[in-house]
């Protein structure tokens, strides 16, 4: 009978398969957790998805998916096969083993090991690269839909003769296609390579013969493949020259073909093409000759030849031709680089004009009169006056200004156009009284209201304002004024970046004014969360579980994000790089974020290359502001597309601007039926565009130096200029341009206008000033005007630091300090008059009661001589000496918060002692005030007390001795 159990060690233990109902839980819950994270891989694509379909950009979604997934699939399955085909075919060809060797018999083991599992391994080897290889590929959707879709520019380089669709969009792919190459042949060499040792097709250490002859054929054809790419390497790299960047001590970054390019490494490309062919044809013929003997030696001669005739021959060029004569050899080239670089960047009609930069000081008269209409003086600075917005018009702590508010034109009460300064009143969600999720993302949804002020005027009123502040035409809570009705609410702008669920059980915040008031979203915008699906998506995706859950969710709620103009539009059309300042405006009834988007390309021959974010940065460039473009290096850029984001439902519109720009034809083809027609932009909307200022900023840039025209003074470099730096601001960065509406010499009428100044490179005077028409509207939008200075001017820190010197400014600075105020200086606006260049720069005094900047003062400089002074009008009499301003300026301006008196003002005691009582008086007032919390009241009270005082000053004895002057 069996033995049952029993024996010396007691009776055996039998461990029984877990029971049928353990087995179907544990499987249930690995089902479960497998679906589990498909689900969490899979809610980021289905929200991706939802989104796009809610801007009704879907057909962006798929063709970007679509074409991933084929670039994956088509090079991952490409990779896949070559390792595998190799490995396979180096294992058929193993030859017989036998442990001949202590080498063959270490290896036995491996063979052994693997032996069993052979065939998962190949299918685990081949599947990893083929995932490597296919994820590499996915990230060139762009180099392939553009090299399918390409159009050619109808321009054509110098050298080759090629249309420059080849180098902007065929000869990336073709990289790729060769750097794909390189890489399948080396990862199946040494594949095939490994397998071949394992199997005895190649030995080491052992007697004999190192390789099989089947393994020397195997490798040898691999090896031919492999110079055989090299040599179509050889070949692309002749027309790689074009587009070749390198160092130009002429030029600093160049690009193109110089002398020793065209005359020695063109030829030396030609002739490594043609070796590398027959090397790969000597490898090829070891399929007959088995041996390595011809191809080794002919592989040796082609790396000789790569270091003679690639490297020594070109130095050799470059040190006894070119350098003895550099500047006449350059020539030829230089001019080719120019003539593209101006071509590329849209200033090849930028043609310096020679301005004196001095007026004739005989028609001061003449000059002041011209003076009044010469330009709209922006006295209110946009990147100054956002605290006096915030303070003012915030209303309430959970909503904000931009720090740089923007600058646009509106028509005013006369009719005319004219420069507004306009901030939106965006929601801040770190001013909500109480955080919590509720608040944050259901109350608290959005901003009120667009908040405009003149641009060359602020408060002189008492009785209408603190008098300095900036003179707002539409403002209040909600807002009133020059503008129509409008669809106020904002749910979509810069600073809000936060996600929001609007439209469902919980009501939003509208405003508070008298009382809370609220309301519900009745927008389409965002996506839909009344299926749990898609909140159950959603959870996962934000990794906020109360989406799921959350009874304040229900029917029509919509969850709001990618709330940015600029992430919207960047997700929208991916294609295109971005100005780093979106503006809004109100165009009928709504208020749209303005856009403006680049095409932009690498690959434009002979053009010269600049880096975009280092290009766009000045003195007011934030995280916000930067701009980089998906090749943050580029040698072509067109402002294309100006594309609209409504602030209220979020709705993206792409308008093509540049209608012969051949890069945004590419992507229309592309991406078919995204970019609306040029002539579906509405009147109202176009009176709102304008030249972009990040275009400006990099076509400033290559002006430093391609204003020259002429090879050899470019080399000499003695022409070149520089962005100066901004005299207002301490950081060493360069000025921003300005807006403005102003005349240039020869023209009749004011025309809103970008301008910037240059100095020359190293010196601080003035060298050129450049303004471009940036108006939609004009017929010369976008035509810039170069002015040349042949005369020695003051350039902006010179003339900055002359304003600091005068007097006046020193004793206005004495008593601010005395007040604990600071002074912040505005835009140092230039502006051409009469030959000469007149600078105008507002003064602002922030602190005391009213802690934001308040226009005090205005300086003024024509020829070289400064004047500040308590107005424009008062600033340019001085400057130009006319209407009897050589006295001495009055030491109350005529903004003064205090009323005028009505009698005449006293002498003498009588004086001293009115300006003690009306300072006693002022002093009692502030207190009064300060008891009430009457925050305007009492700025206005001090602000009379200063003058009071000052007065006092002026109507003291003065001590004996005289002035000692």
């Amino acid at each position: 009978m069996p033995d049952r159990g029993g024996g010396p060690t007691g009776p055996r233990i039998r461990v029984g398969r877990p029971s049928r109902r353990a087995r179907t839980l544990l499987m249930t819950l690995g089902v479960l957790a497998v679906l589990a994270m498909v689900f969490v891989m899979f809610a980021g694509f289905w929200t991706d998805w939802l989104w796009y379909r809610s801007v009704n950009y879907s057909s962006v979604f798929t063709t970007t998916l679509w074409t991933k997934v084929g670039l994956f699939t088509v090079f991952g399955l490409l990779m896949a096969t070559v390792v595998g085909v190799n490995i396979w075919l180096a294992h058929r060809l193993r030859p017989p083993l036998s442990a001949m060797s202590l080498e063959q018999q270490s290896l036995d083991r491996y063979r052994m090991g693997i032996a069993p599992f052979k065939k998962w391994v190949l299918l685990a080897i081949t599947a990893l690269v083929g995932l490597i290889a296919g994820a590499s590929s996915s990230s060139q959707w762009r180099t392939y839909l553009m090299w399918v879709n390409g159009v050619p520019f109808g321009q054509k380089d110098p050298q080759f003769h090629l249309d420059v669709k080849f180098y902007a969009f065929d000869l990336p792919w073709y990289r790729f296609l060769l750097g794909f190459g390189f890489a399948a042949i080396v990862l199946g060499l040494i594949a095939a390579a490994l397998t071949h040792y394992l199997y005895g097709g190649l030995r080491i250490t052992s007697p004999g013969a190192r390789a099989t002859a089947a393994a020397t054929g195997h490798l040898s054809v691999l090896l031919g493949l492999f110079v055989s790419l090299k040599a179509v390497a050889y070949w692309l790299d002749r027309y790689g020259l074009a587009v070749k960047s390198s160092d130009f001590k002429a030029a600093g970054n160049w690009t193109g073909l110089r002398y020793v390019d065209a005359n020695a490494y063109l030829p030396a490309k030609t002739i490594l093409f043609c070796i590398a062919v027959i090397c790969a044809l000597l490898f090829f013929a070891t399929l007959w000759r088995r041996t390595w003997q011809l191809p080794m030696i002919g592989f040796g001669l082609m790396v000789l030849s790569a270091i003679l005739i690639g490297g020594l021959y070109p130095a050799i060029v470059q040190k006894f031709q070119v350098q003895p004569n550099e500047q006449a050899k350059e020539a030829p080239y230089i001019q080719k680089n120019i003539d593209a670089t101006r071509k590329a960047y849209g200033i090849d009609t930028a043609k310096a004009e020679n301005y004196s930069g001095k007026g004739d000081p005989k028609r001061k008269a003449e000059q002041r009169e011209a003076s009044s209409t010469a330009a709209s003086y922006r006295l209110v600075d946009s990147n100054v006056v956002s605290p006096a917005f915030q303070q003012l018009q915030q209303e309430r702590k959970y909503y904000q200004f931009p720090a740089t508010l923007d600058v646009d034109r509106y028509t005013g009460p006369d009719g005319k156009p004219q420069d507004t300064v306009i901030g939106l009143r965006e929601l801040n969600i770190k001013g909500i009284p109480k955080r919590n999720w509720i608040n944050d993302h259901f109350t608290y949804t959005h901003g009120y209201g667009a908040i405009m002020a003149k641009g060359t005027s602020t408060v002189t009123d008492p009785d209408k304002g603190t008098v300095g502040a900036p003179d707002f035409t539409e403002s209040g809570l909600p807002t009133t004024g020059q503008l129509k009705k409008y669809e106020q609410r904002i749910y979509y702008g810069e600073k809000t970046e936060q996600y929001s669920i609007v439209g469902g059980p919980q009501k939003e915040l509208d405003y508070e004014k008298n009382g809370e008031e609220t309301t519900s979203y009745k927008g389409k915008s965002g996506v839909n969360l009344s299926n749990p699906f898609n909140r159950a998506a959603y959870a996962v995706a934000f990794s906020e579980p109360q989406i799921l859950y959350s009874g304040a969710i229900g029917d029509g709620s919509r969850i709001l994000y990618n709330r940015t103009p600029k992430e919207r539009v960047e997700a929208v059309a991916p294609w295109l790089t971005i100005d780093g300042d979106a503006y809004p405006a109100v165009v009928g009834n709504r208020i749209k974020w303005i856009v403006d988007a680049y095409t932009t390309t690498d690959g434009y021959p002979y053009a010269s290359r600049t880096t975009l974010g280092q290009t766009t940065a000045d003195s007011l460039t934030d995280s916000q502001r930067a701009v980089v473009a998906q090749q943050n290096q580029v040698n072509y850029i067109r402002n294309s597309v100006k594309a609209t984001v409504d602030a209220y439902d979020g709705t993206v519109e792409l308008y093509q601007w540049d209608t012969e720009d051949p890069v945004l034809k590419t992507w229309m083809k592309a991406f078919p039926g995204t970019v609306k027609a040029k002539s579906d932009i509405g009147p109202d909307l176009k009176a709102h565009l304008r030249y972009p200022q990040d275009m400006f900023k990099v076509q400033r840039e290559l002006l430093t130096r391609y204003h020259v025209t002429d090879p050899e003074q470019f080399y000499s470099g003695s022409d070149a200029w520089q962005v100066p730096d901004d005299p207002t601001n301490k950081d060493s960065s360069a000025v921003p341009p300005y807006y403005l509406s102003l005349k240039m010499p020869g023209e009749t009428a004011q025309k809103f206008s970008l301008t910037t100044t240059f100095t020359p490179a190293g010196r601080p005077n003035l060298g050129a000033f450049m303004a471009v028409d940036a108006d939609a509207n004009s017929k010369g939008y976008g035509s810039i005007r170069l002015l040349r200075v042949t005369s020695t001017v003051q350039g902006p820190s010179q003339v900055q630091s002359e304003l600091n010197s005068v007097p006046e400014v020193a004793t206005f600075v004495r008593d601010l300090r005395g007040t604990d105020s600071e002074i912040d200086y505005g835009n140092l606006l230039t502006v051409p008059l009469d030959g000469g260049f007149l600078y105008i720069e507002p003064v602002y005094a922030r602190g005391g009661a009213a802690n934001y900047p308040l226009l005090k003062k205005v300086a003024v400089s024509y020829g070289g001589k400064p004047v500040f002074k308590d107005s424009l009008a008062e600033a340019l009499n001085a400057v130009f000496g006319v209407d009897g301003a050589e006295q001495p300026p009055t030491t109350t301006p005529p903004d003064d918060t205090t009323k005028p008196p009505t009698t005449p003002p006293a002498t003498g005691d009588a004086a001293l002692k009115q300006a003690i009582a009306d300072a006693q008086k002022a002093y009692e007032d502030g207190e009064a005030a300060l008891k009430k919390n009457d925050w305007a009241a009492y700025g206005k009270a001090q602000e009379a007390l200063q003058k009071a005082l000052e007065r006092a000053a002026a109507a003291a004895p003065k001590p004996a001795g005289g002035s000692g002057g």
